[in-house]
């Protein structure tokens, strides 16, 4: 008997067959046509799930923010000491795999298209994660002392977006093992007790 797919399931599939549209054309290129082909459906019923293609563009970059979210959710929900737990959320988002990849090159063309941008220009969540994940370990201890919180959020952020945004587009060269190191040395420029990079590789 076929598996039923549920009203929201079709719609992420459709999301992404949007996303494989999006790297094969870009967004101008990315038409509610080609999306219905890609998913295998009729405009018609393409339509059902989505009045037009604004809505369907929005919807595709919402969903990557959110698979991305859940991720780091997963990885927050472990027992993780919350040093570490720092270097494992900067590691997260980073496109170090095929899927992370895929998710960050069609944020990064939704991010370069002015009418998506504005939607979400600064809410990424990244920035608010580092506060919440810094402010945690100033409050328990483990920063060292004197340590200007804000202006390291800033830096952090910045260290990890520079590095998603160099691994995008050079993979080969960026690896999960020099990657890795790169982040462990910051995140213990903070720590009041270093980490070693081999527990995250």
């Amino acid at each position: 008997m076929p598996k039923q797919v549920n009203h929201e399931e079709r719609r992420q599939i459709i999301a992404e067959a949007t996303w494989e549209m999006i790297m094969k054309k870009g967004i101008e290129g990315t038409t509610v046509r080609a999306i219905a082909d890609e998913a295998n459906l009729s405009l018609g019923a393409l339509r059902h799930y989505f009045s037009s293609q604004e809505e369907l563009l929005s919807y595709s970059m919402e969903l990557v923010k959110e698979r991305v979210t859940e991720r780091i959710e997963k990885k927050f929900a472990q027992d993780i000491p919350m040093d570490e737990l720092l270097v494992h959320f900067s590691l997260e988002i980073i496109p170090l795999d095929d899927q992370s990849r895929l998710e960050m090159t069609v944020w990064f063309h939704f991010m370069a298209n002015v009418q998506f941008r504005h939607k979400f220009e600064g809410d990424d969540g990244i920035l608010q994660a580092l506060e919440q994940l810094l402010s945690l370990l100033e409050a328990h201890g483990r920063l060292k002392p004197g340590i200007e919180l804000q202006e390291e959020i800033e830096t952090l952020y910045a260290l990890v977006d520079g590095l998603a945004i160099h691994c995008l587009f050079a993979p080969v060269r960026l690896t999960r093992e020099r990657i890795v190191p790169i982040i462990v040395k910051h995140v213990n420029l903070l720590l009041l007790h270093p980490l070693n990079s081999s527990i995250f590789l």
